[in-house]
């Protein structure tokens, strides 16, 4: 066991197995549309395989949405003295 009494599972079998396989769940319950359930069981029959791959795949998109709009503020608040910048540069290169 680690220190927050989860216990942790020694696996030996392909990444994508070992992913759903062995790392320690919590049973629960939730509702979902019928023609979502549908959808689902034509590409995966395991289902909480596919909810688990799904969240976190979208977990993974929120992320990194939240980091380009970061971005895009630090560019945005830059973008005056970074476009001074690229004409400084444009104008020592003799281009328009």
């Amino acid at each position: 066991m680690n220190g927050n009494g989860r216990e942790w599972l020694k696996c030996v079998m392909p990444l994508d197995e070992w992913e759903y396989d062995c790392l320690v769940r919590v049973k629960t319950s939730i509702t979902l549309p019928e023609e979502l359930l549908v959808s689902i069981d034509r590409v995966d029959s395991n289902r909480s395989s596919f909810i688990e791959k799904a969240s976190r795949a979208y977990l993974v998109r929120l992320e990194k949405a939240k980091r380009d709009a970061a971005d895009a503020e630090i560019i945005n608040r830059n973008a005056d003295r970074l476009n001074d910048e690229a004409m400084d540069v444009l104008e020592y290169q003799g281009l328009p």
